[in-house]
C-alpha cells in the first residue's frame, strides 16, 4: 500500500471587501457595462467590517479557530449568530486585514507593478512586522512608497487600477504592457493577489511544521489563475514564484490546473513524487481568486443580508515520506473522472467515491467523513445554488442505498454523521475538499476518525473546450502505528530482511 505522510497544513483568509467592491467580477462587469447601478450603490452598505468577517463562524472553522463540530452546533444564519472573543489567528492560519494584504501583494511584486502611497506603506510595514510568520527577508521586499500625486497620475493617464483602503486611494496596480491584455493591470492584480494568498499560507505552513524554507524540495501550486503573455497565456509558474518569496531556495515546482478539481489533482501529483522517492518535502499551495469576490453579491443585497464573499481563501499542505507517525494519504485508493464516465451527478459520484472504494475492498461505511464541495451554504443558498455540501452527501447516501450498503431508512443518519458542512468561500478551487484535510488529520491523529475521503470536482465546460466534468479523490487514514504498525514495506526492505535471516542461518550451520 503506497502512502505518504501529511506533516502539516495551513489555511488563511485575506479580507478584501474594497478590492472586491471594485474588482470582483460581478461588480466590475456591472460597472464597466452599466455604470453605477442601484446594486453598486447599495453594495457598500452591505459590506462586512474586518471584525464581522473575523467573528463569522465558518471563517474561524476554516483557519482552525474552532472545530467543525462546534460550528455545527451554532444556529443558522451564522451571520446572525457571530462569535465573541474570536481572534485573528487560528491553529492553521489567520484572517489577514485588507491593508496588510495589499502590502503583501507589494511584497510579492518583483516588476514594480504595485505602487503604494508612502504613508500607507509605512503603516503596513509596522503592522506586518508584528506578524508571527513575516521575517526580515520577506519584509525587506515592501517598498518605501510613492507620493499620492504619482499614483493618481498613473491611474488617470496610464490605465493603472487604484487600490483602496478606508475609502481612500492607497496605491495602484500598473499595466505590465501597452497592448498585451494578459499583462494588463486587472490580470496582474488577479495574479499578484493569488500569489500573495499562496505565500501567506506557505509561510504559516512553515511555522506550523517547524520546517526551514530551505528544506522544501518542491512546490505544487493549484489555484485557478493563469500566468503568461500573449504568446502563451497560461504557462505558469506560480509555484516557483511563491517559493522564491518564501525563501525556499532549494525548491523547484510547477502548477496544476483543473478548475475546482485542481487542489485534489495537485495533492495526488505531489504525493506521487514523494511516494516514488523523487522528492522528499513537497508543499501543495494555492491562493484565492479576486474575480470570485462578491460573485453572488447581487443576491445577497436583494436578500438584505451581509455580502459574505469578501475573503480570498488560501491553503498549503506539506507531504513527506510516511514514517509511521503521521496521518497518511493513500495512493492505492484514488478516484478519477474518466472521459467515458458521464457527467450526471450519479456518474460523477460513482467515479469519485464508489469505484475507488470497491477497488480497495471498502464500503461506504468504512469512510467516516466525505468532504467534497465545501461552499458555505449561506453564500450559495440566496443565489439559488442550494446547499452544495448537503447535496453532495445526499447523493453519496443515495448511491450507498442503491448499492445496498445502507437501508433507505438510514439515509439521513448517513448524511448527518458522514457529511461535512461548508466552511470555504466561493473561490472555485478552494472549497473542493481540501479545507477538511486539516480537521480530518487532527481527528485521525487523536483517534476520533479512521478514514476520510477528500473529493475534488471540476467544471471543464467553463473553458469552452468540452462539456466534460472533472474530478479526483483520495483517502486519508491514521498514522500507520495507529493502524497496528502496518506500514508500507518495500521490496528492498524484504530483500534486506531475507539477507539478514540467511546470514544468521549460515552462521549457525557453520
Amino acid at each position: 500500500m503506497a502512502t505518504v505522510g501529511i506533516k502539516g497544513y495551513a489555511y488563511c483568509l485575506n479580507h478584501a471587501p474594497e478590492t472586491g467592491l471594485r474588482y470582483g467580477n460581478t461588480p466590475h462587469v456591472e460597472r464597466e457595462t452599466k455604470g453605477e447601478t442601484e446594486f453598486l450603490k447599495e453594495l457598500p452598505s452591505f459590506l462586512q467590517s474586518y471584525e464581522e468577517a473575523r467573528d463569522y463562524a465558518p471563517n474561524q472553522a476554516y483557519i482552525g479557530g474552532m472545530p467543525i463540530e462546534k460550528l455545527e452546533e451554532i444556529p443558522q444564519p451564522w451571520y446572525g449568530n457571530r462569535l465573541t472573543g474570536s481572534g485573528r489567528y487560528g491553529s492553521y492560519g489567520e484572517i489577514m486585514p485588507e491593508d496588510e494584504f495589499i502590502g503583501l501583494m507589494d511584497i510579492c511584486d518583483v516588476f514594480d507593478i504595485i505602487w503604494l502611497e508612502k504613508g500607507f506603506a509605512a503603516s503596513v510595514r509596522k503592522k506586518l512586522s508584528e506578524s508571527p510568520v513575516m521575517n526580515g527577508s520577506v519584509l525587506s521586499r515592501l517598498e518605501e512608497g510613492h507620493d499620492l500625486s504619482e499614483i493618481e497620475n498613473e491611474t488617470a493617464h496610464r490605465k493603472a487600477l487604484p487600490l483602496f483602503h478606508g475609502g481612500k486611494t492607497v496605491g495602484c496596480v500598473r499595466n505590465g504592457h501597452d497592448v498585451d491584455d494578459c499583462l494588463f493591470a486587472y490580470v496582474l492584480l488577479e495574479n499578484l493577489a493569488s500569489k500573495a494568498g499562496g505565500l501567506l499560507s506557505l509561510l504559516h505552513l512553515l511555522k506550523n511544521t517547524g520546517m526551514a524554507p530551505e528544506e522544501i524540495d518542491f512546490v505544487v501550486e493549484c489555484s485557478e489563475e493563469a500566468a503568461g503573455d500573449m504568446n502563451q497565456r497560461g504557462g505558469g509558474n506560480f509555484a516557483k514564484a511563491i517559493a522564491e518569496i518564501a525563501g525556499c531556495v532549494n525548491a523547484s515546482g510547477f502548477d496544476v490546473r483543473s478548475f475546482c478539481a485542481g487542489p485534489v489533482n495537485g495533492m495526488i501529483a505531489a504525493a506521487s513524487q514523494v511516494a516514488c522517492g523523487a522528492r522528499k518535502n513537497c508543499a501543495v499551495v494555492a491562493g484565492g481568486a479576486v474575480p470570485k469576490l462578491f460573485m453572488n453579491g447581487r443576491d445577497h443585497v436583494k436578500k438584505k443580508m451581509p455580502a459574505l464573499e469578501d475573503c480570498l481563501g488560501g491553503f498549503a499542505v506539506l507531504l513527506v515520506p510516511d514514517d509511521g507517525t503521521l496521518p497518511v494519504m493513500r495512493l492505492d485508493v484514488l478516484g478519477k473522472h474518466s472521459v467515458g464516465a458521464g457527467s450526471s451527478p450519479q456518474a460523477v459520484t460513482s467515479a469519485l467515491i464508489l469505484d475507488p472504494l470497491e477497488r480497495a475492498g471498502l464500503t461506504f461505511l468504512d469512510v467516516d467523513k466525505y468532504a467534497a464541495e465545501m461552499h458555505i451554504n449561506e453564500i450559495t443558498l440566496p443565489a439559488g445554488a442550494g446547499d452544495v455540501p448537503l447535496a453532495n452527501i445526499k447523493m453519496t447516501a443515495a448511491l450507498a442505498v442503491t448499492k445496498k450498503a445502507i437501508e433507505k431508512a438510514d439515509m439521513m443518519t448517513f448524511v448527518k454523521e458522514r457529511g461535512v458542512p461548508g466552511i470555504a468561500h466561493t473561490q472555485g478551487h478552494i472549497p473542493s475538499g481540501v479545507p477538511f484535510i486539516g480537521h480530518a488529520c487532527d481527528a485521525l491523529k487523536e483517534g476520533r476518525m479512521k478514514r476520510a475521503m477528500i473529493i475534488g470536482k471540476g467544471s471543464l465546460f467553463l473553458a469552452r473546450l468540452t462539456n466534460l466534468a472533472d474530478g479526483a479523490s483520495f483517502l486519508l487514514e491514521p498514522p500507520s502505528g495507529a493502524r497496528g504498525g502496518a506500514s508500507t514495506v518495500s521490496k528492498d526492505d524484504i530483500k534486506s530482511l531475507l539477507l539478514e535471516v540467511l546470514a544468521e542461518l549460515s552462521g549457525k550451520l557453520q
